[in-house]
């Protein structure tokens, strides 16, 4: 076979399926369809004579020529992307805009950091974030990338870890506690006053535990509610009545005593906070900074 730039573009294409061994997620690499992908997989393999993947409903696998072929090219392919992004380190300092969406507690506890780094290193780049618990389509509404909860990023999206799990916990102020006691069971909640957190669909967060039997979430009745955590903590710090919320986010106030923890023994963790993006969009120079800097910073670890 000759090499054209058809060839090649194809062979970029079956370099992807062989890395993921999956059409969805080389397309999303790609930044085209799977069934673009598999199309073209379908004409190389016609032009070269010999099937190179085995498809089936449940997985894909290279052929034996499929592996030789892969063992020959994906070294030089390697090359010549290691000598493209040497081309992009010698462009000057990334520049330009960047719009993110974040919930409200990665702002606090991951991206405030981070940003104030990248403002330091990139005073070209020019950062517009907005704060919302509310589910957004990011694509859709005209941001570069959104930052949320591991288990919330939409499956159409390419990821990167920004911190690790979290512990989710309740706290409430020493007033509070010596006037209307300690729970030492979620059970004994239904007797106190909670801060609730509204959603995005309205609906009033569900606290979650984690006991002998494994994890579960209960409903409760809100004495106050609002729309996100740092209103609850800030009505918490002040007697109001219990919050839940990340211990990362009540550090601080547990460790100047302004808050304590209560039902430590049924504590429970979740995802952590992740960075996502469209796979079908080249990557703005300025949020490929911003997840350098995150790497190093790591604010949760």
């Amino acid at each position: 076979m000759l090499v054209t730039r058809t060839n090649l573009t194809d062979l970029a294409y079956f370099l992807a399926i062989a890395r993921h061994r999956n059409l969805r997620r080389a397309g999303l690499e790609l930044g085209v369809s799977a069934s673009a992908v598999s199309h073209a997989l379908k004409s190389f393999e016609e032009r070269a004579g010999v099937r190179l993947i085995n498809r089936t409903n449940r997985s894909v696998t290279l052929t034996s020529a499929g592996k030789a072929l892969e063992q020959s090219v994906s070294g030089s392919f390697a090359d010549i992307g290691s000598a493209l992004e040497n081309l992009d380190q010698l462009r000057a300092s990334p520049g330009g805009k960047i719009r993110i969406n974040a919930v409200v507690d990665a702002v606090t506890l991951v991206l405030g950091p981070v940003l104030a780094e990248l403002s330091r290193r990139h005073p070209d780049i020019e950062v517009d974030l907005v704060s919302s618990n509310r589910i957004v389509d990011v694509v859709g509404e005209g941001f570069d990338a959104g930052v949320r909860y591991g288990g919330t990023v939409p499956e159409d999206m390419i990821a990167q870890r920004l911190s690790t799990d979290l512990r989710w916990v309740v706290a409430a102020s020493p007033r509070y506690l010596e006037e209307h006691g300690t729970p030492t069971h979620p059970n004994e909640l239904k007797h106190h006053r909670c801060l609730g957190v509204r959603l995005g669909d309205d609906s009033i967060y569900r606290w979650e535990f984690e006991g002998p039997n494994g994890d579960f979430d209960m409903p409760i009745k809100s004495a106050m509610t609002a729309d996100d955590s740092r209103s609850t903590l800030a009505m918490a710090l002040n007697g109001a009545g219990l919050t839940f919320g990340l211990e990362a986010l009540f550090a601080k106030h547990v460790a100047d005593g302004t808050l304590r923890l209560v039902l430590t023994e049924w504590v429970t963790t979740g995802p952590g906070f992740y960075l996502y993006y469209s796979g079908r969009r080249q990557l703005p120079a300025g949020l490929r900074a911003l997840l350098t800097i995150a790497g190093e910073l790591k604010p949760l670890g």
